[in-house]
This record gives structure tokens, C-alpha cells and sequence, in this order.
């Protein structure tokens, strides 16, 4: 038996935190604060946190269906295998850089430690909450999960699985844990500012939007006879992208953190943006002489449901019709202005994700208002003009930050681990290439 010395570390690490995890007493239920407990918040919050994971799979058939069929495992395997590695992740560490301690009063990351191995991620409820603690992490942890995923669409069919691997890694310790504790933690920067992100159009789309714009350049185009081909399969699109929709109302909804009136509304704006931002994207297709198509609905929704993320449980449904439809015009000419440009941005991770994002966090500064979460420091059509400079502030912020530092990451990563497969690898397909296996249906005279 071949041993591949590249994968030893890191088996040997994953065994060390399997011993670790054995040994550890856990936490013990405390019935005393059994009556903290919400058991209707509690099973709402079950159910969003399974919706959300069904996304991640999801998107996978959503962009294994827009790769070609030498690519269309490889292209699923990206997203899945995110739910194994990042949830290792999350338990020994990963919970507590976005949620831990804060260190330093920065409001930038939090202590590895607070909750190093799950510790104090209890069965009871924290202090204010309706809902086991582990509920809270569980749900948390699938955001972190899709959100590597969303950016491998841009580097689709020319990347190493093995590099891919070690990049989301470094992605969630050093960009995605960072956002989300800035976003989402009271102690983070942005939440203190007032920046307005009710379910992660910052934490989840500009990261991932970004991250994928930096990624498509510093990796380059593919090579010329694979820069043009087939869909494999369209209604795996279609799929994956009804898959999405229903598992958004788990993210969107799931946000308010209980079943409630918030997390009604965040239902109702949130199919309302993905239904107006597919008739837009096809009306628009069509007044642009082309015919509507499958591919071009599916993307218009997804496009509606990015930009709606942050914005969900601050705006009403009315509101909700205006941002997704404009929100998926803006992409359906970025998506065109991309495919004049040099830019291989394989499945138009950018123009959607990232664009969706701007728009979203754009929007939710014109129309936030209070639908049950508290704020008073409102939107533009309320009269006031903070949130919306904050809004921008946070937009501008994090768009540099995430652009520069994934630069820097696949840069690190490829000093490491070179990303780019060879050209024979490439032309044959990663399918065969990385992982041995095959979509395509040989046919044998």
C-alpha cells in the first residue's frame, strides 16, 4: 500500500482531535434551567437549522449542473465535503473564533478557547435565549458551512481537490470567522457601528463573492478549449436551485433565533425577493431578444434570495418585490459585462453572489425599519441617514478585506499546495483526474 505523505499530518491530526473528543467528559444536561426552554422556539429553530444544511448539497447540484460533465462530481464533492471539513472545524475551534470571548476589545475575532471542543455548548439555554445553546452553535455552524462552498464556482474545473481543501480552511480562520464576529457578536465592530445583517448578505455573500472574484483572478482563465461547454444537466439546476429556495427560508427565517412575527415577515420577503427576481431576470432577457431559459430563472432566484439575506427581517413585503427585481437587473448586466471581460469567473459567482451582496446590504440601508428586531436607528425612506452610511461604511470595508485577504490566502495556499491542475488534468476532467471517477456514460459498439 502507496502512503500519500501530503495527507499524513493531516490525518494524524484528525485522529488526535478524535482521541481528544472521546475523552471529553461533555457537558451534562442542568435541569435547572430546563424552564428557560421554548419548545416551540426550540423545534422552529431545529427545523431552520436542517433547512440550511440541505442548502450545501443544494448548491452543489446547482453548480454540478452548470459545470460540463467531465466536472460535474468534482463540482458537487466541493460544496458536500465543506459539511465535513468545516464542521470538524467548528467543534474544536471554529464556534469560538466568531463566537468566543472577544479578545482584546477589538471586536475583530474571538478566544479559540472560550469554547475549545465544544466546551460550554450546553443542552440549557444562555442567558436571554429560548433555545438549547448547542441548537444556537448547530444553526451557526451551517452558515459556515455553505459559505466556502458558494466560492468554488469561480475556480470550477481547474482546481486540485487537495489545495481547495487546505484554502477553505485558512478561509474560515481568517475570513469568515473574522466577519462573523464583527457582524454577529455584541462585542464584534460592526455590530457595535449599527451595521444591519439579519441572516449574512455580509458574513455569507460579499465574503463569498468577493473571495470568488479574487480567486478567479489570481487562478486565471481555463484553458481556451474548456472555456465554452455544455451544461450537464438542467434540471439538476433546477433542483439544486429548489433545494436552495426552501432551505433559504430555514436561513433567512431561522435568523430571528425563534418562532415568531420576525421570523414570519423574513419568510415572506424572502420568497417574495427570489419570485420577483426571476421574472425580472427572464422578463429582461426577453425585452434583450434572448429566450428565457431554465438557467436564467434559476439564477435570477438565487440572485433574489442573496440580496434579500440581510434585509429579510427589516423590510416588508412590498419592499421585498422592489429589491429582488432590481437587485437581479443589476446582475443579469454584470453576468453580461463578465462574459465580455478576460475574467473566468466560471459560474458567475461574482456577478451573482458577490453583486447580489452589494446590493442587498445597499438596499437594506434605504429600507430597514423595525419588524420586530428592536433597531431604531432606521433607513433612508424613514428620514435617517446612519444606518445607510454605515451600511456603506461595512460594504466598503469588508469588500477589501475579503478581495485582498483571499488574494493573499490562495497565494499562501498555492506556496503550499499548488491549485491549478495540469492541462491534461484539466482537459480530461477533474471527475477522472482528482477523484477517479465518472459521470459520463460510456458507449461501447
Amino acid at each position: 500500500m502507496r502512503i500519500n505523505k501530503s495527507f499524513l499530518i493531516p490525518f494524524i491530526l484528525f485522529l488526535g482531535i478524535v482521541v481528544v473528543g472521546a475523552l471529553d467528559s461533555g457537558q451534562l444536561l442542568n435541569e435547572s434551567l430546563l424552564g428557560n426552554i421554548d419548545s416551540g422556539d426550540t423545534a422552529w429553530m431545529m427545523i431552520a437549522t436542517a433547512l440550511v444544511m440541505i442548502m450545501t448539497p443544494g448548491l452543489g447540484f446547482f453548480y454540478g449542473g452548470l459545470a460540463n460533465r467531465k466536472n460535474i462530481i468534482s463540482t458537487v464533492l466541493q460544496s458536500f465535503i465543506s459539511l465535513g471539513i468545516i464542521s470538524v472545524i467548528w467543534v474544536v475551534f471554529g464556534f469560538s473564533l466568531c463566537f468566543g470571548q472577544d479578545v482584546g476589545g477589538w471586536g475583530i475575532i474571538g478566544n479559540p478557547f472560550t469554547y475549545f471542543m465544544f466546551k460550554d455548548v450546553t443542552l440549557t439555554p444562555q442567558e436571554g435565549s429560548t433555545i438549547p445553546f448547542v441548537i444556537y452553535a448547530m444553526f451557526q455552524l451551517k452558515f459556515a458551512i455553505i459559505t466556502p462552498a458558494l466560492i468554488t464556482g469561480s475556480f470550477a474545473q481547474r482546481v486540485k481537490f487537495s489545495a481547495y481543501l487546505l484554502f477553505i480552511i485558512l478561509f474560515f480562520i481568517f475570513i469568515y470567522a473574522p466577519l462573523c464576529h464583527m457582524t454577529w457578536h455584541p462585542e464584534g465592530i460592526f455590530f457595535k457601528m449599527g451595521v444591519l445583517d439579519f441572516a449574512g448578505g455580509t458574513v455569507v455573500h460579499l465574503s463569498a463573492g468577493f473571495a470568488a472574484l479574487a480567486g478567479a483572478m489570481f487562478l486565471g482563465p481555463r484553458t481556451e478549449s474548456e472555456r465554452t461547454h455544455e451544461y450537464s444537466n438542467i434540471p439538476l439546476v433546477v433542483i439544486g436551485t429548489g433545494l436552495l429556495w426552501f432551505g433559504w427560508f430555514g436561513f433567512n427565517a431561522g435568523s430571528a433565533l425563534k418562532s415568531s412575527a420576525l421570523a414570519a415577515n423574513a419568510i415572506s420577503t424572502t420568497n417574495t425577493a427570489a419570485a420577483a427576481a426571476m421574472v425580472a431576470w427572464v422578463f429582461l432577457d426577453a425585452l434583450l431578444g434572448k429566450r428565457i431559459s431554465a438557467i436564467g430563472a434559476c439564477v435570477g432566484a438565487v440572485v433574489g434570495l442573496v440580496a434579500i439575506t440581510p434585509a429579510c427581517g427589516f423590510v416588508n413585503t412590498g419592499e421585498s418585490i422592489a429589491i429582488g427585481a432590481f437587485s437581479a437587473i443589476i446582475s443579469n448586466f454584470a453576468v453580461h459585462y463578465k462574459n465580455k471581460s478576460s475574467l473566468d469567473d466560471t459560474l458567475d459567482v461574482f456577478p451573482c453572489h458577490g453583486v447580489g451582496g452589494i446590493m442587498g446590504t445597499i438596499f437594506t440601508g434605504i429600507f430597514a425599519a423595525d419588524y420586530g428586531t428592536g433597531i431604531t436607528d432606521l433607513g433612508l425612506v424613514s428620514g435617517q441617514t446612519k444606518t445607510f452610511f454605515v451600511q456603506i461604511i461595512a460594504l466598503v470595508s469588508v469588500s477589501i478585506f475579503v478581495f485582498f485577504g483571499s488574494y493573499i490566502l490562495y497565494y499562501i495556499t498555492n506556496k503550499i499546495k499548488p491549485m491549478r491542475v495540469s492541462k491534461h488534468e484539466e482537459e480530461v476532467g477533474l471527475d477522472v483526474s482528482q477523484h477517479g471517477e465518472s459521470y459520463m456514460i460510456l458507449k461501447v459498439d
